[in-house]
């Protein structure tokens, strides 16, 4: 079998995915040992809180992204989409990434320059082209939202490393935003299928609303060029209309499954962390912007990613998607990793390494089940016997 065959290389998301899970494992890990002073960090050109708001985004972050959209945008546009050798350069296009990232000091500056935009820009392009050659045929007619912002991720990648723009939290405030976006979107595309299948209910999909909501999302992207007052407003109008909408999304029915209630916490982590922002742009709170960031990172990215990861690992590998108590115990430790990451340290301050530490092996721990159980599944063709 040629290695351009191999069940991996078939599809998107599941050489991203295999590539998100054991970024999962290992990077909030190296962050808490490097926090702790346990290990040094490796000579950067930035720092090393730079290097790590830029690996869970982009590392981990756009290897969950990048598997999802790869996936989604073929069926979207009822295309056979990439795969074989346009997988493999991009996979090695993200390895040869974090490489870079870890090794940048001791590279000369045009090798980190090309590893560091190799893979976003050959991926974005590849996404963006699919959504143009075959935009009359594609189901969404919003998609043109992600032609917006994919390319504002490659402006982003680069001021978070950027010490002017990453001490402003223009890069950070960037990324959260164009993260936030991302998620929005994904979460009204699935959730409605997701309640049908198990609740036999609609929830409401209004064009108007859910228009207007990703209208405001895009400004906040970015947050550190609007006036303050301005930001604040929109923050927590669109904290309202996301509040309102969730009424109507019937969360009382979707909490009573972990599988899909875990999303609507998630859901619920974008409003706290867009009325921490509200609160503290007005003077409202001493809250601070890394509390806000991490309600985001843990909560919207952090729930709902391994809960999507394991729904699609199953889904479109030809499995039955039932969340067993493995996956469940995955999902709890993450919710363990919120708690030790936000909510603790309010309460125990003096403790903060030891939150890292702990919050840092919760996430460990979460994507240790999700590889165990996830990685042979991605290596492994179909059961039900179709090719992708």
């Amino acid at each position: 079998m040629k290695i351009s065959s191999h069940p991996l290389w078939l599809v998107g998301f599941r050489p991203f995915f295999t590539l998100a899970i054991l970024a999962g494992m290992s990077l909030p890990l190296l962050w808490a040992l490097i926090y702790s002073g346990a290990i040094s960090a490796p000579t950067h050109s930035f720092s090393s809180v730079q290097w790590h708001a830029h690996e869970m985004f982009f590392g981990f972050g756009w290897a969950v992204i990048g598997g999802f959209l790869l996936t989604a945008t073929k069926n979207w546009v009822k295309v056979r989409g990439y795969h074989g050798y346009a997988l493999i350069f991009l996979a090695s296009a993200w390895l040869f990434e974090r490489a870079g990232m870890w090794l940048e000091g001791t590279w000369p500056p045009l090798l980190f320059y090309i590893s560091n935009n190799l893979f976003l820009i050959a991926i974005v392009s590849m996404v963006m082209w699919t959504l143009i050659k075959n935009r009359k045929a594609d189901f969404y007619r919003d998609n043109y939202f992600f032609l917006l912002i994919l390319p504002a991720f490659l402006l982003t990648k680069n001021l978070l490393l950027s010490a002017d723009y990453f001490q402003t939290g223009m890069g950070m405030g960037m990324a959260v935003g164009l993260f936030r976006v991302a998620i929005l979107v994904m979460l009204e595309r699935t959730l409605f299928d997701f309640m049908k299948g198990a609740f036999q209910v609609e929830i409401l999909l209004n064009p108007r609303l859910n228009t207007t909501i990703k209208l405001l999302a895009i400004p906040l992207v970015f947050i550190g060029l609007l006036p303050v007052q301005l930001a604040a407003v929109i923050s927590l109008l669109l904290a309202t209309l996301l509040l309102g909408r969730l009424f109507y999304w019937k969360p009382q029915l979707g909490m009573r499954r972990l599988d899909i209630g875990i999303m609507y916490l998630g859901y619920l982590a974008i409003i706290a962390q867009l009325l921490i922002d509200f609160s503290r742009l007005t003077g409202l709170s001493t809250l601070t912007a890394a509390l806000s960031i991490h309600v985001f990172t843990f909560g919207a990215m952090g729930l709902i990613i391994p809960a999507m990861l394991i729904r699609i690992s199953k889904g479109h590998t030809g499995r039955k998607v039932v969340f067993d108590a493995l996956d469940k115990l995955a999902l709890y430790f993450m919710m363990l990793a919120f708690v030790m990451r936000i909510i603790a340290p309010q309460l125990y301050p003096s403790s903060y390494t030891v939150w890292i530490a702990l919050a840092a092996s919760c996430w460990f721990a979460c994507f240790a089940i999700l590889g165990w159980r996830y990685i042979p599944i991605l290596m492994q063709p179909r059961v039900d016997g179709r090719e992708h």
